[in-house]
């Protein structure tokens, strides 16, 4: 006969159901039963179960029993029955979870609200627990409230299935965002209202507020704002300083917010003192550099920190990687304050190893040999950070980031990781691509400044333009040595339609090897030195000009060069393509040898500058220079007519067609069209521009913007021509540079802003596949 002896409520409250008083005394079970088991095994009831048979037990030790098996999440209701020594449990499983459906959502995505509610134990498959879901529930409109949206409604529902299944849909009012009506500051004496408000990311309801969404209230904004207000006045030297509260009131439809804040100023402090604590490691007097604050300036929370920034890096050269300075202000009764750099070098680091990843193709010894922080070495700072920056002059990659990071269980190691992230190289920027002086240009060619990844630059091919036909092989490895010497060699053989690039009508075949070597003499400067022969023969054109005939007519229509050239540049760019910041010189001399056919010389000096503006690098100035002369020397009176300067284009001056600008060549008289750009022997430009972000892109490492002022002019002092300064052209405009997958693109929009007649100009510019 089965006697029941519990009733187990989902409260867990045990109610004994008709027992006589003998039924209460101790048993033995001798067996036990699980009844009502659809999705759950009976070995997991088991093992949550914590009686066994052949054990002796009493009715106090069944309902502990009982409370065990429900805490176990998987039942609704559990009824115990006894049939003389058999145990026999009556369970009723919670319902699983069959799908889970969320509509309405626009603002938080769908995966973000179903990954939350698997980390409630809400999933499909999972066992449903009503209570669980009214909480989420909850904490959803929470969140939709955190934006702003006070009349979002957020509902709930789970519908009954076969089998103990149900399916839960949440049926979503995400609502509008409330605007802000007002921002009404209180306590503020010192700084009027428009001057904090414009601080703030959100703003009081306008027209353009509206259209930028700036008016939109948001729990963490205001939480923002309220942190760049305390700055705004710790900066200022109001110590003092602070948000006495914060309210914000919505209206009764939920549509407007109103926000006040009540703050209290306090007094302006300054600066009475200025000492050293801790380990200095370093002369005091070394330390104070890095301190430019004074007796009686006006106390700044972002200068104090500027200040240990600096501090810790000064320690950080000399291997103290772990640095800490903390500035402490002291304030006293009279509105001044003493400040204290507490500072704690920590232990010496040492390198254990550097680590490169994101560099895919380029190998990890190219990487290493611009390293001037060694692995066993001190970790310097100083170093860190220049080994970056050389990495970044290299053009190979994007971004380069670098992170110092303690090795465990050491406190005096560290690795560092640098991060790269790869950029074409250039591999089609000399082959493939358009340009409107030269034309379409065509070609099975590669130029590639990265060759297979190993630093090494490679270029050959054969290229077919409008103008020029070429086939070119060069290789350059700027490792030769470990020492940073670098040697390359090219050949060359180019036809040139010099009357196809709108210069004087004259055909020029050259041929030619160079050799050259390259040796650092520290670590920002360089020499290069090389030999070279070419081979030059020239032809009329149909209507080659006075100075091409004569020149034929007396030297000749083929000779052959001997080139000793060398150059010298110094460069601080932090970047190999589009720097930012630093600057670079360079000085350059080819000289064709007294062996030669022709001897003459050229010289050429161009400059550099990059000035940020901001911080960011968004925003910058460049200023650029370029001269170059050239000249005959021992019995010859001038340089080779081809060899001249030309000015005017993308890269010279934009606004006047390439190659355009200077004197013009003599027309034979048979010749009626317009005379030709003759170049000369003297060359002057100069360029300044303002870079800023480019409209509606994020990436300014791969792309450019930037308006600029070009000024520049050729002269031919070989003619009995005078340089005038008046003489000199100028143009204004937008460019815009772009470093695509086949090679960089470039554009620009230019006024001539002092063109004269005959002058030949061109508004739109543009070039893909060209070294800019």
């Amino acid at each position: 006969m089965r006697r029941s002896l519990l009733a187990v409520a989902v409260g867990l409250a045990i109610t004994a159901t008709g027992m006589k008083p003998a039924l209460a005394d101790e048993f033995t079970v001798a067996d036990i039963e699980v009844e009502g088991l659809q999705r759950v095994s009976a070995g997991s009831v088991f093992s949550a179960f914590p009686i066994n048979m052949g054990e002796q037990i009493d009715e106090a030790r069944l309902a502990a029993a009982i409370k065990d098996l429900f805490r176990t999440g998987l039942f609704t209701d559990i009824e115990v029955s006894r049939d003389a020594g058999v145990l026999i449990l009556t369970v009723r499983e919670r319902p699983s979870i069959s799908s889970i459906e969320i509509e309405g959502n626009k603002n938080i995505e769908t995966d973000m609200l179903k990954d939350a509610l698997a980390g409630a134990g809400l999933d499909e498959g999972q066992v449903f627990r009503r209570a669980t879901l009214e909480r989420l529930e909850l904490e959803i409109l929470r969140s939709y409230i955190a934006q702003g949206r006070y009349n979002a409604r957020v509902k709930a529902s789970a519908e009954e299935l076969p089998r103990n299944r149900v399916a839960i849909r949440l049926d979503i009012n995400e609502g509008s965002v409330a605007a802000i009506q007002n921002i009404n500051i209180v306590g503020n004496r010192e700084f009027d209202d428009e001057t904090l408000t414009d601080l703030f990311e959100l703003r009081s309801s306008s027209w353009w507020n509206s259209l930028t969404n700036s008016d939109k209230y948001a729990r963490e904004k205001l939480s923002g704002d309220l942190e760049t207000l305390r700055s705004f006045y710790l900066d200022r030297g109001y110590l003092d300083f602070n948000v006495e509260s914060s309210q914000v009131s919505i209206s009764p439809d939920k549509q407007q917010v109103f926000i006040a804040m009540a703050l209290n100023e306090g007094p302006q402090y300054t600066i009475s003192d200025i000492q050293l604590r801790g380990n200095l490691i370093l002369e005091e007097e070394e330390l104070r550099k890095f301190i430019p604050v004074k007796e009686g300036d006006v106390f700044s929370r972002a200068q104090m920190t500027a200040i240990s920034e600096a501090l810790s890096f000064r320690l950080g050269r000399e291997g103290y990687a772990f640095a800490s300075v903390n500035a402490v202000p002291e304030p006293n009764e009279d509105h001044t304050a003493k400040v204290t750099f507490y500072i704690e070098p920590g232990k010496r680091a040492y390198v254990r190893r550097v680590n490169f990843n994101g560099n895919v193709s380029t190998k990890d010894e190219v990487l290493r040999q611009e390293m001037t922080q060694m692995e066993g070495g001190v970790a310097s700072s100083d170093r860190i950070e220049f080994s970056k920056t050389r990495l970044e002059r290299m053009g190979f990659f994007k971004t380069v980031d670098v992170e110092t990071v303690p090795v465990p269980g050491s406190d005096d190691l560290v690795d560092v990781n640098y991060s790269v992230q790869e950029q074409p190289t250039g591999s089609l920027s000399a082959s493939v691509g358009f340009s409107q002086n030269s034309g379409v240009i065509l070609g099975a060619s590669v130029s590639e400044n990265n060759f297979f990844g190993s630093g090494k630059r490679v270029s050959f091919g054969v290229n077919f333009s409008d103008s020029v036909k070429s086939a070119n092989v060069s290789y350059m490895n700027p490792y030769y040595t470990v020492d940073g010497v670098s040697r390359g060699f090219s050949l060359f053989a180019r036809e040139t339609d010099y009357q196809e690039e709108d210069i004087s009508s004259y055909l020029l075949d050259e041929y030619g090897a160079r050799m050259t070597f390259g040796y650092p003499t520290d670590s920002i400067t360089r020499l290069n030195f090389g030999v070279g022969v070419t081979q030059s023969d020239i032809k009329k054109g149909i209507f080659s000009s006075e100075e091409v005939r004569t020149f034929i007519e007396d030297e000749g229509d083929s000779f052959t060069n001997y080139f000793l050239f060398g150059s010298w540049r110094r460069s601080t760019l932090n970047r190999g393509v589009l720097p930012t910041k630093g600057y670079s010189h360079s000085l350059s001399l080819d000289v064709a040898v007294p062996v030669s056919d022709l001897t003459f010389y050229k010289a050429s000096h161009r400059t550099d500058f990059y000035f940020p503006l901001v911080e960011s690098h968004r925003w910058i100035v460049r200023a650029r220079t370029e001269v170059g002369f050239g000249d005959g020397y021992g019995d010859r009176s001038q340089m080779p007519f081809f060899e001249h300067f030309y000015s005017g284009g993308y890269g010279s001056v934009r606004g006047y067609r390439a190659n355009s600008l200077g004197n013009k060549a003599t027309n034979q008289p048979n010749d009626f069209s317009d005379p030709d750009p003759f170049g000369g022997n003297l060359l002057t430009e100069a360029g300044l521009e303002l870079i800023f972000p480019t409209p509606f892109a994020g990436d300014s490492r791969s792309m450019r913007t930037s308006f600029f002022l070009d000024a520049g002019q050729v002269f031919d002092t070989d003619r009995d021509y005078d340089p005038e300064l008046t003489e000199v052209r100028t143009s204004a405009g937008v460019s815009f540079q772009w470093i695509t997958a086949v090679g960089p693109l470039a554009f620009s929009l230019a006024k001539p802003l002092n063109d004269k007649s005959g002058d030949d100009t061109q508004v739109f510019q543009f070039s893909l596949g060209q070294t800019f």
